[in-house]
């Protein structure tokens, strides 16, 4: 063969490569990331495709490139903006980080992202795979972004049994994907590898019927069920933490706080509560936590009911409390708001908080005292009492960046 046959036939990729392209470039979703692509729309929507199902980020990317339409736009927004923005999207250092990167683009020659994966890996919040991505999807780099799907895709096609878990097994993985990447079009080979593994090669049932390359995939001619593969180790059951929250009124206001920055859901406002002790009634615990956390105490405390949510590796029970003081007093902790409902409203809260507001304003209505005040959620969420269990029912795709 020679060298000038060789460059034509790694330009072009692979055969099972072309035809991936070809299916993709027919078949492709119509998804709001791929309608006027550019860098910082491909940068927003790999960051919220990382840990959020496909079918649940369409709606908080074209919420978050609306608000927030360019680089410049996300680096002049404060932080609580862009949290409220992405509320609901979950993953929440996300959004920080998307802002602080924006801030550091922003500064540079021209306010462009950068090209080359060394100085990607170097924004907040950019690993390995967003890199690739960027540099492959916006840029045309000729690398591998390899994640979830890709990973899967690559396992059946090679029959690997490894655990692709293991960094060994995923760096050669990598090399056999390279071996079917077209340098003229390696960000649609890559885009067209994510649609076939989130659409067809999925982790339980694949559809093997419609895959426009199941001939040459190893899984689909030697095993009974190519779903085997990639090998998949049990989930251990969530863990399950209780926990007591005190929504206490005075002078139609409500008491709430900002969460720690770092951490779990940092930044977030929510009512003052914590966990419940071992030994301990979900009353007690309501009543200590509210004087730990702000140095005040209610008279009474009424029960109002049960919020669960399940976050991804542990869930809650939010035992909801009602308490009353007769006029505003000053909270020890300084970061505490007497807040007004739309001023609540317009804070960026976790989605059990927003479950605490649905059920605080369904009790009040129920007994007829009218709405309580911050029960300015907003309409369509989850009912408050709902368990998360109906939530996982209705998965349909894994998000990229988790092995399934």
């Amino acid at each position: 063969m020679t060298a000038a046959r060789r460059d034509r036939r790694s330009a072009r990729g692979s055969t099972r490569g072309r035809a991936l392209v070809r299916w993709f470039r027919r078949r492709a979703r119509p998804l709001p990331w791929r309608r006027h692509p550019d860098p910082y729309r491909t940068w927003v929507a790999e960051v919220l495709l990382q840990q959020t199902r496909v079918e649940q980020a369409a709606p908080y990317f074209e919420r978050f490139v609306r608000r927030f339409p360019s680089v410049r736009a996300l680096a002049r927004a404060s932080e609580a903006q862009v949290l409220k923005v992405w509320e609901g999207a979950g993953y929440y250092a996300r959004a920080r980080h998307l802002r602080s990167a924006a801030r550091r683009v922003a500064a540079r020659p021209g306010g462009a992202l950068p090209r080359s994966i060394e100085e990607l890996e170097a924004l907040p919040g950019v690993g390995p795979y967003i890199a690739r991505a960027i540099a492959s999807l916006a840029f045309g780099a000729p690398v591998v972004a390899l994640e979830a799907n890709g990973l899967r895709v690559a396992a059946r096609w090679s029959l690997e049994r490894g655990d692709v878990r293991r960094s060994a097994v995923r760096r050669r993985l990598e090399r056999r994907l390279l071996a079917e990447l077209p340098s003229r079009s390696p960000g649609t080979f890559n885009e067209a590898l994510m649609e076939l593994g989130e659409t067809i090669c999925r982790p339980v049932a694949p559809a093997c019927g419609r895959c426009p390359v199941a001939g040459r995939c190893r899984a689909y001619r030697e095993l009974d069920d190519p779903a085997t593969l990639p090998r998949r180790r049990g989930h251990a059951p969530r863990p399950l933490v209780r926990a007591a929250v005190v929504a206490l009124e005075a002078d139609g206001r409500w008491l709430v706080q900002p969460r720690p920055r770092r951490g779990l859901l940092g930044g977030l406002w929510e009512f003052p509560g914590g966990k419940i002790a071992p030994d301990e009634r979900p009353p007690a615990a309501a009543a200590r936590e509210l004087r730990e956390e702000t140095g005040l105490a209610a008279p009474s405390l009424v029960p109002v009911g049960v919020v669960r949510h399940a976050y991804s590796h542990f869930a809650v029970e939010l035992h909801v409390f009602r308490g009353r003081l007769a006029r505003r007093v000053p909270p020890r902790n300084a970061r505490a708001r007497w807040l007004t409902a739309e001023s609540f409203a317009r804070r960026p809260r976790p989605r059990a908080t927003e479950k605490v507001v649905a059920l605080l304003r369904a009790t009040a209505h129920r007994s007829g005292g009218g709405a309580p005040p911050g029960s300015g959620s907003r309409p369509g969420r989850t009912r408050a009492s709902a368990p998360a269990a109906a939530a996982l029912r209705r998965r349909r795709s894994p998000p990229r960046g988790t092995i399934a």
